[in-house]
């Protein structure tokens, strides 16, 4: 694609089309079994990968998980997820969440936690059922293709601010190809696991992973629709020296 090409559509159009792919992505969290087509996973990453990057760094390696290969390294990750002597002690590669949760940011992670086993039916304080659902995860909601993510341990936190713009840039096309995705940093857990089964070299850092493919429309789960704060919760206007709010 020509980087400087006319846009294919009106302004109008143009701007509905990008502000859908972008407003109706969701963490889907059930898949149907449709494959993929390889064409269309290496269409969505040549997207992607015009994603904004300090100095041009594309810090950004992919690993695309599919079939035999896909289902070998979920029963790995299962075969320790499920026993807890073995997956006690684990430690993420980096700290994605904060160490201490403070109010909004707890309000909101317990508000979408509990939305979720709300709609599967899973009770407070059933464990079984909690750790089943979050298990899924590791099966990548049972999504035709599994995305992992990995960078040079050499880069800092900036190169994962490009990362993120990355990961946003993946999703929305996926969008706009009819396909639904949902990241995740529940792997990060396993990172040894995954390094090993898919042979990734010790010098890169696992991100996150993702799920990718045709979201199950008839699954409960999938009927969860987050909450976002509006504009004016978040953003202050600099004018004439003074602040205001929309």
């Amino acid at each position: 694609m020509n980087r400087l090409s006319q846009p294919p559509l009106s302004p109008e159009l143009l701007s509905q089309t990008v502000d859908w792919a972008i407003t109706t992505r969701r963490s889907i969290r059930a898949f149907l079994p449709k494959p993929v087509p390889h064409e269309e996973i290496e269409s969505i990453l040549n997207v992607a990968r015009f994603s904004a990057t300090g100095v041009n760094m594309q810090p950004w390696r992919v690993h695309v998980v599919t079939g035999e290969t896909k289902d070998r390294l979920s029963q790995a990750i299962a075969g320790i997820d499920n026993d807890p002597l073995l997956s006690m002690g684990l430690e993420d590669p980096y700290e994605y969440y904060p160490r201490e949760w403070v109010t909004p940011y707890v309000d909101r992670r317990r508000k979408v936690g509990w939305e979720l086993y709300g709609l599967l039916g899973i009770a407070k304080g059933d464990k079984h059922r909690m750790h089943q659902q979050h298990g899924r995860n590791y099966r990548f909601f049972d999504a035709p293709v599994g995305l992992l993510f990995t960078i040079d341990r050499v880069l800092q936190e900036g190169s994962l601010l490009d990362y993120g713009m990355f990961l946003q840039s993946v999703m929305v096309a996926a969008r706009g190809r009819g396909l639904h995705t949902c990241p995740q940093a529940a792997f990060l857990k396993y990172h040894n696991v995954i390094a090993k089964v898919l042979a990734i070299p010790s010098d890169q850092m696992l991100v996150c992973g993702m799920s990718l493919g045709y979201a199950d429309e008839s699954s409960i789960e999938n009927t969860l629709v987050t909450d976002r704060e509006p504009v004016r919760a978040f953003t202050t206007f600099h004018h004439n020296n003074k602040e205001t709010t929309p």
